[in-house]
């Protein structure tokens, strides 16, 4: 659930993801649901009472009827409280939205059958996107739509339809509606809510085919919505021949193809996929009046991936996807026909063709295809288009004056496109503020971890683009925040500017940890000022402001006994103040009052530790203490990481996260329940030249582990007796490691991982070389080839339907074999119908059992 949470956390904050033509960010989320009942039975797990004046989880395990494994009752209690809603602010900034999700699904929700379609996975029964984005989890459904009007506090909660599944609400510019799909057992609905009276009500007749995404959107008069609708008349799926229709045959001329290994998702495998994918993939463009429900079709029905109005409401940029396909890589590769539809004479639509892609199975790893490509609208004209195209052949590792140029094309388009700029390294996007002569130009180069935002003029060529900020993509300490932004009348995105000003939101990353800001910033000057900074004892982030007035704003407050709420505040007098404070001082009222729905956690205890590698290197994690801990007291300690790959070692120590958020327990973080002390998000780094960035690994790895034990160890809180790992994915490749080389942990738990390298030969992680340029990389981070040398016990956990080429189900099963065979202790749980990250109640309750019986066997419960 962390994951969900933190993914639209950085959308809404940062503002940035959801607004860049392109995203090289925010890559998956979990998400994780409700439900299970079952009988008990006992298991004995009890702390040594000489170590320590924890009273530890009850201990009594239950197994519920249905073959699944169930913690203790103080676990499940907690798992089974509701989470915090997440806010969403109108674009007037009169109303918001509190947006409760659901956390755990139950088990029949997500075994729904399913297909696999060249990167997305369909259910057929109503045609609805059985994963999330890049195939890491289910779907999420909203629980909850409540209504807060801003003015008076006044919250009106939202009357769902029953046994609904509702997506994130979408909300009209002009703040008066929103719409929602509702994932019913018959097809995906559209639904449209009033935003003064929380009404809302299903468009008959609307059902929505979310398969290539961009389902549902606002036209820009707010009035109608633009939607990919299933065809009427479809008939049944193609049925699956008795008899093959032939062989399934890929040739290569010889060609060098650099697919990436993550670019393999579920991909077609003959003909009959690409009908089946044919089937489900196309879609009947339509308009639906808000205000009556009338559909309005609108031209022929297509494979349309990319759907997007311009601001004058009279144009739409369309791509439609068409053979031949490909059976290496996923359904954005395939070739694509874009076009620019005038819609001045609907019903009859005028087609500009911009450009006819081939397919693209031979991009470089981590490169990007040839031609065309990330078609945005300008927010500020009527109907400009912008592209950018490659001008190093896709791939990073060519060294060219400049890797992109991005191209202009106006209104009628009937002239040749105008290329307006070309970028030093890759391009990431346009941001566009209120003013026509200010736009942001972002690039990122990969080489170096670098990234670089200029403000340009592109209608007037001869003033040079203004450099605004030049930094490495891994600082925290100096990152400048991302533009606030705000929606124009038409919808269009634009950052908010007053004259010379735009304001920066940003997580205001410290040696204290995140005190998230809002700076006010002269873009002709550079000169910025504080206006905000949480306070160190609080996490509190920008939401918006609350209308044109910006001496008023919304934040998301919270502390770690604090639910987090949205807050208004008021700037005030200016200050003196020391560097990085505000220097305007600033009241607030609570506008939402969310209870807390997990008591029971306050009584755990957090703090931010800060600590040294043995070259040096700085390093941090947060200690978790569970309930009742007294100080000097020795527990049994987990440590649980992610490894992060650093250019910069003076970047590598810098501190993200924070010690004043609500705290909220998950997966491993359950465990604290069960008298465990937890050292968590632990900083692994791996520094090095991110174009040998596996060359050093295993014994950075070992160094990162080693300071985090012993300082935990220092501190008096961990036993160095009785000290476990676990991680997941990435992390779950660094939890092999350490329990195959060295000898810091009595037991690991690894959770749908990759062992065996080799099979992933195009890379893995941030590492670009394949197989055949650095071989012995491949094999030394491997644990796979040192299954011989893994004797601490180790709890392996995969998802029988992951998704990530790079960690499939086999990866977990031949480690467990290989341990297995050379005379190791493991367990091997597969989680049926799982993808990436655990979604049912009944898996992530079977998870924890495992965790918990593993740990207090191998370590609390351990020999001395």
């Amino acid at each position: 659930m962390e994951y969900r949470v933190v993914y639209r956390s950085l959308a809404n904050e940062l503002q940035w993801g959801r607004s860049m033509p392109v995203r090289i960010a925010l890559k998956f989320l979990l998400i994780i649901s409700i439900v299970a009942c079952a009988t008990p039975r006992s298991i004995r797990a009890q702390a040594d009472p000489s170590q320590s004046s924890v009273t530890s989880a009850p201990a009594a395990m239950v197994a519920g009827t249905s073959g699944y494994n169930r913690p203790p009752k103080n676990i499940l209690d907690v798992m089974h409280a509701p989470s915090p809603p997440v806010p969403l602010v109108s674009p007037k900034e009169d109303t918001i939205l509190l947006v409760t999700w659901q956390d755990y699904p139950p088990i029949s929700r997500v075994a729904t059958p399913f297909l696999r379609l060249a990167g997305v996975r369909v259910e057929p029964k109503n045609h609805s996107k059985h994963d999330t984005p890049g195939g890491y989890g289910i779907t999420p459904c909203a629980t909850n739509f409540d209504l807060v009007h801003i003015a008076d506090s006044a919250q009106i909660p939202i009357t769902l339809p029953a046994n609904a599944c509702p997506g994130e609400p979408i909300w009209a510019a002009d703040g008066k509606r929103f719409a929602f799909v509702n994932i019913a057992s018959e097809a995906v609905e559209l639904w449209i809510g009033d935003a003064k009276t929380g009404e809302i009500h299903r468009v008959p007749g609307a059902h929505l085919n979310p398969m290539l995404n961009d389902e549902m959107q606002w036209m820009p008069d707010q009035k109608t919505l633009l939607v990919k609708l299933v065809p009427n008349g479809m008939g049944a799926p193609p049925a699956e021949p008795v008899m093959p229709v032939g062989p399934s045959i890929q040739e290569t001329g010889g060609e060098k193809g650099q697919s990436s290994t993550y670019e393999t998702r579920d991909t077609l495998g003959n003909r009959h996929d690409e009908d089946v994918f044919d089937y489900f993939a196309v879609s009947q463009l339509a308009f639906v009046d808000a205000t009556t429900s009338g559909i309005t079709p609108v031209g022929k029905p297509g494979n349309y991936e990319l759907l997007s109005p311009a601001p004058d409401g009279r144009h739409i940029v369309v791509s439609a996807i068409h053979k031949p396909y490909s059976y290496i890589t996923t359904y954005d590769r395939f070739p694509q026909q874009v076009e620019i539809w005038d819609l001045s004479e609907s019903p009859q639509v005028h087609v500009h063709t911009i450009a006819s892609l081939p397919l693209a199975d031979r991009v470089p790893i981590d490169g990007v295809p040839l031609g065309p490509r990330e078609f945005a609208w300008r927010a500020t004209e009527p109907a400009t288009l912008v592209w950018a195209e490659a001008l190093d052949g896709g791939d990073w590792n060519v060294n060219v004056p400049s890797r992109d140029k991005i191209m202009f094309l106006k209104a009628p388009f009937d002239s040749p496109a105008v290329e307006i700029t070309r970028s030093e390294q890759r391009y990431v996007g346009f941001q566009w503020s209120e003013n026509p002569s200010v736009a942001l130009l972002n690039e990122w180069d990969r080489n170096r971890h670098w990234r670089r935002a200029f403000a340009m003029d592109v209608d007037n060529p001869q003033r040079r683009p203004r450099l605004l900020w030049d930094l490495s993509t891994d600082e925290h300490y100096a990152n400048p925040g991302y533009p606030v932004e705000r929606q124009l009348a038409n919808g269009s995105r634009v950052i908010r500017q007053e004259g010379d000003a735009i304001y920066l939101s940003g997580a205001g990353s410290s040696p204290a940890g995140d005190r998230p800001f809002l700076d006010r910033l002269n873009v002709d000057t550079l000169k910025s000022g504080r206006l905000f900074r949480s306070d160190k004892t609080s996490y509190e982030r920008f939401l918006s402001f609350t209308g044109p007035d910006t001496q008023r704003f919304l934040t998301w407050h919270q502390s770690p006994v604090d639910p987090p709420n949205v807050y208004a505040r008021s700037l005030g007098k200016s200050l003196d103040a020391s560097a990085g404070e505000a220097t305007v001082a600033s009241t607030s009222v609570a506008i939402t009052h969310i209870p807390d729905p997990a008591p029971a956690v306050r009584g755990i205890k957090k703090r931010l530790v800060r600590y040294k590698r043995a070259d040096g290197l700085d390093l941090s994690f947060t200690l978790y203490t569970p309930p009742g801990y007294q100080e000097g007291a020795r527990v049994p300690t987990i440590l649980y990481a992610y490894p992060l790959d650093y250019a910069d070692p003076a970047k590598a120590g810098q501190v993200t996260g924070s010690q004043e958020t609500f705290t909220r327990l998950y997966e491993y973080r359950l465990l604290l329940l069960g008298g465990y002390a937890i050292i968590d998000n632990a900083s692994f780094p791996i520094v090095g030249d991110p174009k040998k960035a596996y060359d050093t690994y295993l014994d950075q790895l070992v160094a990162d582990a080693k300071a985090a034990v012993d300082e935990a160890v220092r501190l008096g809180v961990a036993d160095p007796q009785r000290i476990g790992v676990t991680g997941h994915s990435h992390g779950a490749l660094m939890t092999a490691n350490l329990v195959a080389h060295s000898d810091l942990f009595r037991a690991g738990a690894a959770t749908s991982g990759s062992y065996n390298k080799t099979l992933t030969p195009f890379g893995f992680q941030n590492e670009v070389r394949s197989v055949w340029q650095a071989q012995d990389v491949y094999l030394k981070v491997s644990p796979f080839f040192f299954a011989d040398k893994v004797k601490t016990p180790l709890l392996i956990v995969h998802g029988a339907e992951d998704a990530n080429p790079g960690t499939t189900p086999l990866q977990s099963q031949k480690l467990y074999e290989a341990i297995r065979g050379n005379g190791g202790t493991a367990r091997l749980v597969v989680l049926p119908h799982e993808p990436h990250w655990y979604t049912a109640m009944e898996s992530n309750e079977q998870l924890i059992y495992e965790m918990l019986r593993w740990f207090d066997k191998y370590v609390k419960d351990a020999p001395r």
